[in-house]
């Protein structure tokens, strides 16, 4: 297939994301969901083409799915991944997340962590004081058993998946609201006193194209269990701006958000005024986020190997636990 073909491989993003067979008709929509226009007779004609290269197959009755051909040729083009500014890929997952806070429903970004099984009995006690300090985004997470897949993370075998909310879920929230938010920079973030102090390094999101808090957890730089237990530490988190105007708005959101285990907002800075020595503009609010992926660094921080993709892919809300549940949910992941 020709890699320049944009649409073709479009279609081969979208049946990468799903867990099932599509039929033309809702490959179509998915398609205009993402500013594409064909039509469904456009949309079987390319299909026939990408079967006649191996890198799909017709499911009677249930529609197209992805050969492992297919996989391959997804992951060889995944330019937003490898070579793209993160700040492009927050768009356009912000863009893609149709959560709706009023209902309760809809998609939710999650960062995916890789934890050996032979670890799960630990994981809940470690993570547990970082989500009750709230120094993490929200208080729920997902659980991912070896063979599934979230986004183009596959759970291998002697793994499960932690997946945590990513703190650009609360971008994709105020976007369907009309709020646009520009997501500055990640940093490692000083905690004092159980407050947050001062950044101590920053990594801009528009001239990178890895996640700040991966590179940190990586290096050793996080230390969230003792800025959870003892008030003294580093942790990831973001810095982001909205227009001032949306303020109330904003705030009132949040509340709701914080209700259902999705809130995530440690600090706010009002217009011409700094923000733990970070400039906000006029006539725009900073906030600072907290890092989705602070409960899995307490887990690095403690010796286990676990390897994370931050921004890894939409769930829906509803796969979402509480993290008081993990114990028990972990107790049987062997079965």
């Amino acid at each position: 297939m020709e890699t320049s073909d944009a649409k073709r491989l479009l279609i081969l993003k979208i049946l990468s994301e799903e867990d099932q067979p599509l039929s033309s008709q809702v490959i179509k929509e998915r398609l205009q969901e993402r500013g594409t226009s064909l039509s469904e007779r456009t949309v079987r004609f390319h299909m026939l083409a990408l079967d006649k290269a191996g890198l799909t197959e017709y499911k009677e009755k249930k529609g197209r799915y992805l050969t492992a051909d297919g996989y391959k040729e997804v992951a060889r083009n995944q330019v937003y991944d490898r070579v793209g500014f993160l700040s492009s890929r927050i768009d356009e997952l912000s863009y893609q997340m149709n959560f709706n806070w009023k209902k309760r429903s809809g998609t939710v970004l999650v960062n995916v962590s890789l934890v050996p099984l032979e670890n799960s009995s630990v994981v809940y006690h470690l993570m547990a004081p970082i989500f009750e300090s709230g120094l993490t985004m929200g208080q729920k997470v997902a659980v991912f058993r070896p063979g599934e897949k979230v986004g183009d993370v596959e759970i291998p075998e002697g793994y499960f998946g932690m997946g945590t909310v990513c703190s650009i879920t609360l971008n994709g929230v105020y976007l369907r609201c009309g709020i646009p938010v520009t997501s500055v920079f990640g940093g490692l973030l000083e905690v004092s006193g159980s407050r947050p102090d001062r950044f101590s390094a920053i990594i801009n999101y528009n001239g990178t194209s890895l996640d700040p808090l991966e590179i940190f957890i990586s290096s050793g730089m996080t230390d969230c269990r003792k800025a959870a237990e003892a008030g003294h530490g580093f942790i990831g988190a973001s810095f982001r701006e909205i227009p001032a105007s949306s303020l109330d708005q904003v705030s009132d959101i949040h509340q709701q958000l914080i209700e259902m285990g999705l809130g995530g907002i440690l600090k706010m800075g009002y217009s011409g005024h700094s923000l733990l020595e970070i400039p906000v503009a006029d006539g725009r609010i900073g906030f600072i986020t907290a890092g989705g992926l602070n409960s899995v660094a307490a887990l690095a921080e403690s010796g286990i190997s676990v390897r994370s993709r931050a921004l890894s892919g939409l769930i829906e809300y509803k796969k979402l636990i509480p993290y008081t549940d993990l114990y028990e949910v972990l107790r049987h992941i062997h079965a």
